[in-house]
C-alpha cells in the first residue's frame, strides 16, 4: 500500500486502508512514514513542549490509567490551583531552556466558574513571553472555550484515548460525543487542537486504528497529535497492564504521521521507559515534538539535558519559534542548559 505525498489531505480513511498500513512490513513502514514526514517537516527539527500542572489530584473522572483521578488511592497529594505568578515563572523557566510552547494541566472534569479567572490571567502571561500557549482543563462549554480564544490560548488538549468501542472500558464519568463536542467548540473558535491517545491499555489493533481514524476523519486534522505510551501507576486499575511491544508503539507512531501528514506528532508519555534507540526510531517514524522536563503531569520525564544530548547524537535540533534565528535560539538553549543543569527545572506545583 503505497501513499502520494502530493496528494490531498484526506478524511475519509478505512479501517481496512489503516490496518493494512499497520501490518505491512516494519522497513516499509518506516520508509513511507519518513517519506511523508520529508514532504512536510524539516526531518532533523523537533518541536519542544513543556508541561506543568497547574491543579493537581481529586478529579472526579475514573479514567483507569490516571493517577489523579480521585476514584483510587495512588498517593498522589490533591493540590489546589497554582497563583498565576508562580505558573508565569515556570513559563520562563521552560523558555529559558528552549521550550517554545508552554502547557498548563489541571485535573478537572471541567474548569469552574470561580477559577476562570485565574486561568484566563495565565494563558495571557505566557503568552505576553513569546511562548506558545496550551491548556488542558477538561470539557469545556461553548462561552469558556471562546474565553479562552479571547485571552490568547494557542493550543487546547483533550486526547480521545483510545478508540469510541473501547473507551467505556476506560472511562466511564465522560462520552466519547462530549470530547468530541469540546473539540469541534475548540476548532470553532479559532484555536489549535491537541488531541490524541495511549497505547497499552489493553485495546486491540482495531482500536488503535479507530482512534487515529477519528483523529485524522476530523474536519481539519489535529495540529497536535500525542501519543502516549501508558505510564503504570500503582493503586490504578491498569497497574498490571501487559507492557506494550516498543514496535508496535513505532508502528502507531508511523500510521499518525501517514494519516496526518501536516501534524506535529508528539512522542508523549512514556519516554522515561524507553531507550535512546527507540526514541530514535521514534523520531525516524515522524515523530517530532516532545515534551521537555523532568515531569509530565506527575509521572516521570527524562531530563532537559538528557534530551538535548540525545538531541546532539542524532543531529537534532530543536525547532524555533518564527521570530528567533536557528543560531540565536540554539545558543540560548545550550547556555541556559549549562547554568541550568544541576537545577529542579520545571515541576514544583507545592510551592
Amino acid at each position: 500500500m503505497s501513499a502520494s505525498i502530493n496528494a490531498n489531505l484526506r478524511h475519509d480513511w478505512t479501517l481496512s486502508e489503516v490496518k493494512a498500513l499497520f501490518t505491512q512490513p516494519f522497513n516499509d513502514l518506516l520508509f513511507q512514514a519518513q517519506t511523508v514526514h520529508r514532504a512536510h517537516f524539516d526531518a532533523n527539527r523537533v518541536q519542544v513542549s513543556t508541561l506543568l500542572s497547574i491543579k493537581t489530584g481529586a478529579c472526579p473522572e475514573d479514567c483507569k490509567y490516571c493517577p489523579q483521578s480521585g476514584h483510587y488511592n495512588t498517593g498522589l497529594e490533591k493540590e489546589k490551583l497554582m497563583q498565576v505568578q508562580q505558573v508565569l515563572e515556570e513559563a520562563a523557566r521552560a523558555k529559558s531552556i528552549g521550550s517554545t510552547r508552554f502547557c498548563m494541566g489541571a485535573a478537572w472534569k471541567h474548569p469552574s466558574a470561580k477559577d476562570m479567572p485565574y486561568v484566563l490571567e495565565m494563558v495571557k502571561g505566557v503568552k505576553a513571553m513569546g511562548l506558545e500557549t496550551c491548556m488542558t482543563l477538561g470539557r469545556l462549554d461553548m462561552d469558556q472555550t471562546q474565553a479562552l480564544a479571547d485571552a490568547g490560548l494557542d493550543y487546547y488538549n483533550h486526547n480521545l484515548d483510545t478508540s469510541p468501542d473501547f473507551y467505556t472500558s476506560i472511562i466511564t464519568t465522560r462520552t466519547y460525543s462530549e470530547r468530541l463536542q469540546t473539540l469541534a467548540y475548540v476548532r470553532d473558535s479559532g484555536m489549535k487542537i491537541c488531541s490524541g491517545g495511549i497505547l497499552g491499555m489493553g485495546e486491540s489493533l482495531d482500536d488503535r486504528a479507530n482512534l487515529l481514524i477519528q483523529l485524522a476523519n476530523l474536519p481539519e486534522h489535529p495540529e497536535s497529535v500525542p501519543i502516549n505510551m501508558l505510564v503504570k501507576v500503582a493503586g490504578t486499575p491498569l497497574e498490571n497492564a501487559e507492557d506494550i511491544d516498543p514496535f508496535d508503539f513505532i508502528r502507531m507512531l508511523a500510521v499518525a504521521r501517514i494519516l496526518m501528514p501536516q501534524s506535529h506528532v508528539r512522542l508523549s508519555a512514556g519516554r522515561e521507559a524507553m531507550n535512546d534507540q527507540m526514541q530514535a526510531l521514534a523520531f525516524f517514524a515522524g515523530a517530532n515534538s516532545i515534551f521537555y522536563g523532568d515531569k509530565l503531569l506527575t509521572t516521570a520525564n527524562p531530563q532537559s539535558d538528557k534530551d538535548m544530548q540525545l538531541f546532539s547524537r542524532l543531529g537534532i535540533q530543536p525547532e524555533a519559534r518564527e521570530e528567533h534565528s536557528d543560531e540565536v535560539h540554539q545558543a540560548a538553549i545550550e547556555q541556559a542548559l549549562v547554568e541550568q543543569k544541576s537545577s529542579a527545572l520545571f515541576y514544583d506545583a507545592t510551592v
